[in-house]
């Protein structure tokens, strides 16, 4: 079975805005040591988020509070002003490092999402699924089993799921980590066409380039903490932590 995480309905027209994203307090502990710690933040609007920080800073574990498959130790988290729910999730999507996938076909995996909404007629499902497919170029792949892609081809169609049900927020968590070049070209572009349809994204990732070349706004974190959210050219330019700085320099971050 696919993740929670990205059996997701399609975006309802006239539905309350999810922005902002209004944290405060945020904790998590495990065995009294605080993994996410104490953390406060506001995201805006759309545009892509990107959460850096060394390993261990908690970057994932944000990622999976705020989507609600975690729940925190204390804190509070709202999208435009309502808690967490179930029917707020299912208008969100997710993409894993790992890809979450199928053992069918490539189109079988779009077509059981597109399926959970019931609504769409079965041709309008079926083009959506090929306009998908083209889209991340695994048209040629559709019938052929969602376990015999590369590891690059797999992400796609992970992504291509995520998006087959038009999420108006989508996180990916290290989505092209150990990906070739040209997969991971193929998906950061997809993905800021999404950020331009309106999307509001948020990216994990430790890859600085990627970074910024994505990033509207970035979000680093440090031990659990936040030490700093900042416009992208900002923090880039004149990071104001010295942690920030080190981990910007290829420095080891304390």
């Amino acid at each position: 079975m696919p993740h929670a995480a990205e059996t997701v309905t399609l975006r309802r027209p006239g539905a309350r805005p999810m922005l902002p994203l209004d944290i405060a307090g945020l904790t998590l502990a495990v065995d009294s040591r605080r993994l996410v710690d104490d953390l406060t933040l506001r995201l805006k609007g759309s545009g892509l988020t990107v959460i850096m920080g060394p390993n261990g800073a908690g970057k994932s574990l944000l990622l999976r509070l705020i989507h609600g498959l975690i729940r925190p130790t204390a804190g509070a988290i709202s999208w435009g002003g309502v808690p967490m729910s179930a029917g707020l999730r299912v208008r969100q999507a997710m993409v894993f490092q790992r890809p979450v996938l199928l053992r069918r076909s490539v189109a079988a995996n779009i077509d059981f999402v597109l399926g959970l909404r019931g609504a769409i007629g079965a041709r309008a499902a079926a083009e959506r699924r090929d306009r998908l497919l083209d889209r991340v170029g695994l048209l040629g792949h559709a019938r052929q089993s969602a376990r015999l892609l590369s590891g690059g081809e797999q992400q796609r169609l992970a992504l291509a799921r995520a998006l087959a049900v038009e999420p108006e927020v989508l996180f990916l968590d290290e989505a092209t980590a150990s990906l070739d070049p040209a997969s991971t070209q193929m998906i950061e572009e997809i993905v800021l066409a999404e950020r331009g349809r309106g999307t509001k994204v948020i990216f994990v990732t430790h890859d600085i380039g990627q970074a910024r070349r994505l990033a509207d706004d970035v979000v680093f974190l440090h031990r659990g903490r936040l030490v700093e959210h900042r416009p992208a050219r900002q923090f880039f330019d004149d990071p104001s932590s010295p942690p920030a700085r080190a981990y910007l320099d290829g420095r080891i971050v304390l």
